[in-house]
């Protein structure tokens, strides 16, 4: 946006001008007493997508200053509806106190940049989902290696994690993770994740990042933490940087780097992510996932954690093995699982409670969370160890619960039992916790009873019972006598007459004035006291070590409990892991549509088999049948079975699969140019250049979007590399029924079809998957149920007998699943073609239809047709 120049502007605008300059990208929320204001291109585009009102003040340059400004108690909300509109927001406020007094200085008051407001830079929870990371990622190329380094981010949890990774991975990476802001050089292509681009920054070179790396975290060495990659340092140190320039040179809590290995995660690349629906659907709702499915938490940790888990399947069979033990633990023990739901429920979030506090924006209700955390965390390990059988993990978790009880028994005396929102509105530490604040809080509070004491010593003193102190708005507080007594106490030293009126006389002492000042500065005092009280408190919090390990512990019972209570109802099982390349699933069921249906609504079950002998399965069948369910539920089986989660079955045998691509939906890419067939194409080309003997594939209807011919040999070629070049597992959905032929010459396709049954004229589908080949498409049966108009339906249905009609009479046969003989052909003799009228009738014919005696009867016309006409052509 464009910036006016700064000349001539007033001492305040001029100070808006210097500040603006420092992020000039960003909208400038500037402090003005209790409102943020902005100022000239940025109060238009601020009232425009906040729905505000534009108005004006002061001119610039002989223009008047369009203005606009919130309420700062209500910018939370306003940051969150502009950080959701694509903006970002740098937040000045007022660093210096309002002067007071005759000698004091005149201009504006001091004003500083104190934090940068980006999608990845959010810590407040207006901001952020609670059950959802919030990630920046930096992306670094490592000159001469051919590879990526990336880190990623999450100030308001602390996570802080890196991976080395090819330029092919990058998307998959990034549909993992689902970065909210991405800092990366111009020329690396972000792909649909371009609009999430933060300005460009400049990374650190590789042996300053590994030094600031580790001096970040008080290591001699960023080996300490693992093996990074030069590009790894680069972007975590970049990563780092950028935070701290967004903070004002604060830096969060962050968790020591960690190092990941790709190869330990199934491989998804977002097409499929976007085609299964994990943790959002295409249209960005959270509704209608797996996750939503499977989610069973009921703490925001244990949501998040989950939700990592469901969108980074693992690749490891004894990690997986050992999630699946921790929840079938608690299959058998109900009233465990019931106790441990109860305890986990008040459980707040201790990850982000941490994050604010570590970046001084934390508030009372962060310290509590603390507190509660750390009480149920002791709850919750009483429960476990109560228990028996306990497997590794869950013991694993259950070591931290108990680590910080000095820490707990401090804030149990410190923080009051009923804390205010803000810590300006006081109330936050406990009575009886520091003396200085209940004398503070007493002298404040208990004011009027001190006056009232101090009336009773000066009237007995003095010997007037009607003596009184009253507050007056220009002397404060003072002795009020009748006139008729003053005479008697007017020569005491210690009182000044302030004033005398026909009806009394007012007196202030020294120990009056005093009282007086004391009593207006007691709220200030009490408030400076709390305040250092309560900061005292945070840094204690911030400095107990095991609070990031209690965070996470919770969050892993959270997920044991809510696999346990997912599968407790008998419908979900645990599946058989291995390392070879098994696969088999009884009576699976896809749970994302069945928890959508009604309760008086059964789902179909469908087994499958892609053992090594039949490993592609081949499936036909019309529209609306159940395909793409039978499709997405397989891949679905998967990845709930690798992130170590009950699935969907009666019974489930998988072999680790180390890619999962599903290609079910495809559509337009309008925006880039492409339409279906090329998005199709484009995305078919990734799985034959990837997919390998232990991938998992389920695609549908490949070549559909282009000519009848050209679709179904770009579908034979793909079904022919699946099954004899890539090896791979997989499921062919398609409507190009002759590709059921290749069973005779490709020995482990196995051909299946959507069972579909005809009653009195209506067409029932039954969601059935069944060996065989569909017969017929019933596209038209398809479009009658889709509300096409009858006449139309019925026209349709003409024109296909016709046309089926001559398809069948059309000669010769297109040659489509013959061999290629590069030999030169032997000479044929020309064979008489068959008599229309015998075409006719073999044409006409449903074998399945006809009864013995049926069939013989209709031998027996064709052989009387064939004689007849022979005569008839004979000379």
């Amino acid at each position: 946006m464009t910036i006016p120049s700064p000349e001539g502007a007033t001492p305040a605008m001029a100070q808006w001008f210097a500040l603006k300059a420092e992020h000039p990208e960003a909208l400038l929320f500037f402090r003005m007493g209790d409102f943020y204001e902005l100022f000239f291109a940025d109060a238009e585009a601020a009232a425009a997508a906040l729905d505000i009102s534009l108005t004006a003040r002061g001119t610039h340059a002989g223009t008047p200053i369009a203005m606009c400004g919130v309420p700062v108690h209500a910018a939370p909300a306003y940051l969150a509806r502009l950080i959701r509109r694509g903006f970002r927001v740098s937040v000045a406020e007022q660093t210096e106190a309002p002067r007071k007094g005759r000698g004091a200085a005149k201009g504006p008051l001091r004003r500083e940049v104190v934090r940068l407001v980006t999608p990845g830079t959010l810590t407040e929870d207006e901001l952020l989902e609670a059950g959802r990371q919030n990630l920046l990622a930096c992306i670094v190329a490592e000159r001469g290696a051919g590879r990526l380094g990336v880190a990623w981010i999450d100030i308001s949890t602390g996570l802080f994690e890196t991976a080395s990774i090819p330029p092919d991975g990058l998307f998959d990476l990034l549909g993992r993770l689902d970065p909210a802001e991405i800092l990366c050089a111009d020329d690396i292509a972000l792909g649909d994740f371009a609009a999430r681009r933060a300005p460009p920054v400049i990374p650190v070179n590789a042996e300053a990042a590994r030094r600031r790396m580790a001096e970040t975290f008080g290591a001699a060495s960023l080996d300490a933490f693992g093996t990074f990659s030069d590009g790894e340092a680069m972007a975590g140190a970049t990563a780092i940087d950028y935070i701290r320039r967004s903070q004002a040179g604060q830096l969060p809590r962050l968790s020591r780097p960690q190092p990941h290995d790709s190869s330990e995660v199934l491989g998804l690349d977002p097409a499929t992510r976007a085609s299964l629906d994990l943790l959002r659907t295409r249209d960005g709702e959270n509704t209608h996932t797996l996750f939503a499915a499977v989610d069973r938490t009921v703490s925001a940790a244990g949501s998040r954690m989950l939700g990592e888990w469901v969108a980074a399947p693992l690749t490891e069979s004894g990690r997986i093995t050992a999630r699946q033990d921790a929840w079938t633990w608690l299959l058998d023990k109900p009233q465990v699982r019931q106790s441990l739901r109860d305890a986990l429920r008040p459980a707040p979030d201790v990850a982000r409670a941490l994050g604010r506090l570590s970046l001084g924006r934390g508030q009372p209700r962060d310290a509590a969370a603390i507190r509660t955390a750390l009480s149920t965390a002791r709850h919750v390990a009483r429960i476990v160890r109560e228990s028996t059988d306990i497997p590794a993990l869950v013991a694993r978790a259950t070591a931290h619960l108990d680590k910080a009880t000095e820490l707990e028994a401090l804030l149990a005396r410190a923080l009051s039992d009923s804390l205010p929102a803000r810590l300006e509105d006081g109330g936050v530490i406990a009575t009886g916790y520091d003396a200085e604040l209940d004398g503070e809080r007493e002298l404040r509070d208990g004011s009027r009873r001190i006056i009232a004491a101090l009336q009773q010593e000066y009237a007995d003193e003095f010997g007037i019972s009607n003596l009184k102190i009253r507050h007056h708005a220009q002397l404060g507080y003072v002795i009020e006598v009748p006139s008729a007594a003053s005479a008697r106490i007017k020569g005491r030293e210690d009182l000044i007459l302030r004033q005398g009126t026909a009806s009394a006389a007012r007196f202030s002492t020294d120990r009056l004035v005093a009282l007086d000042q004391r009593i207006i500065e007691a709220a200030e005092r009490a408030a400076t006291r709390e305040r250092a009280l309560f900061g005292e408190l945070v840094q204690r919090i911030l400095a107990e070590p095991a609070l990031p390990d209690i965070a996470s512990a919770l969050a892993v019972l959270d997920i044991v409990q809510s696999c346990a209570e997912l599968a407790g109802g008998g419908t979900w099982c645990r599946a058989a892991i291995s390392d070879d390349t098994t696969f088999e699933l009884t009576d699976c069921r896809h749970p994302v549509v069945e928890a959508a249906l009604p309760r008086d609504a059964r789902f179909t079950p469908n087994s499958c088999d892609l053992s090594p002998d039949r490993r592609v399965m081949l499936l036909t069948g019309p529209n609306m049948a159940g395909k793409s369910t039978f499709l997405r539920q397989t891949a679905l089986a998967v990845i709930l079975a690798q992130a170590g989660l009950p699935v969907c079955a009666k019974a489930a045998r998988i072999g680790i699969v180390d890619r999962l691509f599903s290609r079910v939906g495809a559509s337009d890419d309008l925006a880039r140019g492409r339409s279906t067939f090329m998005v199709e194409m484009t995305e078919t080309a990734a799985i034959l250049n990837q997919a390998g003997p232990r991938s998992l594939v389920v695609v549908d209807e490949i070549g559909r979007g282009t000519a009848t011919l050209d679709g179904l040999a770009i579908a034979w070629a793909v079904l022919e590399a699946m099954h004899s070049t890539l090896r791979c597992r997989a499921i062919f959905a398609t409507h190009f029924h002759e590709l059921s032929e290749l069973a005779e010459s490709l020995p482990r396709l196995s051909p299946h079809t959507m069972s579909v049954r005809e009653w009195k004229g209506e067409v029932i589908f039954q969601h059935e998957v069944i060996p065989g080949t569909a017969r017929r498409s019933w596209g038209v049966h398809v479009a009658r149920l889709a509300g096409v108009p009858e006449p139309v339906v019925r026209r349709a249905g003409r024109l296909l007998a016709g046309l089926e009609k001559e398809r069948h009479a059309a000669a010769p046969a297109l040659p489509l699943f013959e061999r290629i003989d590069t030999a030169a052909p032997a000479p044929q003799e020309e064979k008489p073609a068959l008599p229309e009228k015998v075409i006719e009738m073999v044409t006409t014919l449903d074998p399945d239809e006809l009864t013995p005696r049926a069939a013989l009867d209709a031998l027996y016309r064709l052989k009387k047709l064939l004689h007849s006409s022979k005569e008839h052509l004979d000379p």
